[in-house]
């Protein structure tokens, strides 16, 4: 039996480095400028400390800084190539923790008044995954049509047909999740995330059907685009402002 007035799922002899672990996290996003970098990297590439400043509206010494921080917590990662320094997030378990945020970010308790322009609403990235309108129109389009089992968490024998119709890039041993559900903090519904989404972008962007733009998480949808998406998802998509 436990001592008396201990309680062993908070006097676990891990538990205070985890804690420890999770407030400096949390410390390390603390801060409206690190959100704001980390939110331009979850468009799933890397950025340069300067292209970075530029975005979070500081000075480039104020941006190393709080790269720096960031590095520390390991919510992003370092690169080198030649003379240049590239940063980006380290991984899609931290990009998936940002989606939660804004999620929670954007609780119906606090009702507050949309200000996400009505073009990144209606399609952009999560990282490596389409997201928005878009992104969920096709999710629930997979789950009608029985693409997708049930709870979304493979692709059905019947959905890997389609897939492997279309071209998409699956990969056959994925070292994440092969497919998952992603809540879209916009539109509080689902969209596909895992390996298959991310395939499904890479075959959108292959195909022309979407484009991405250079340095924001947004897509434009192009007019082959649209019509594929009439096609074979039977989706009129068009920008809702």
């Amino acid at each position: 039996m436990g001592s008396p007035g201990r309680n062993p799922l908070t006097d676990a002899d891990t538990a205070p480095g985890l804690e420890q672990a999770m407030s400096g996290i949390a410390a390390a996003m603390a801060d409206p400028s690190r959100v704001t970098m980390l939110c331009a990297l979850m468009d799933g590439r890397a950025w340069t400390a300067t292209e970075l400043s530029a975005v979070a509206d500081i000075a480039p010494s104020t941006a190393s800084a709080h790269l720096a921080r960031l590095l520390g917590h390991g919510l992003v990662v370092c690169l080198s190539q030649g003379r240049h320094r590239y940063y980006r997030l380290a991984g899609h378990d931290i990009a998936g923790l940002l989606e939660t945020l804004m999620g929670v970010s954007m609780s119906p308790r606090r009702q507050p008044a949309p200000r996400t322009p009505g073009h990144l609403r209606h399609a952009r990235t999560c990282y490596d995954h389409l997201a928005g309108e878009l992104a969920v129109q096709l999710y629930a389009f997979m789950r009608e049509e029985k693409w997708l089992t049930p709870d979304g968490d493979a692709l059905t024998p019947f959905g890997r047909e389609r897939f492997a119709a279309l071209g998409v890039p699956l990969s056959p041993k994925p070292r994440r999740k092969a497919c998952c559900p992603c809540l879209d903090w916009s539109e509080r519904r689902y969209h596909l995330g895992g390996d298959a989404g991310a395939a499904l972008l890479t075959l959108f962007v292959q195909q022309g059907w979407v484009l991405r733009t250079p340095g924001y998480r947004e897509v434009t949808v192009t007019a082959a685009g649209r019509g594929a998406l009439r096609r074979v998802f039977a989706i009129d998509s068009e920008v809702t402002v």
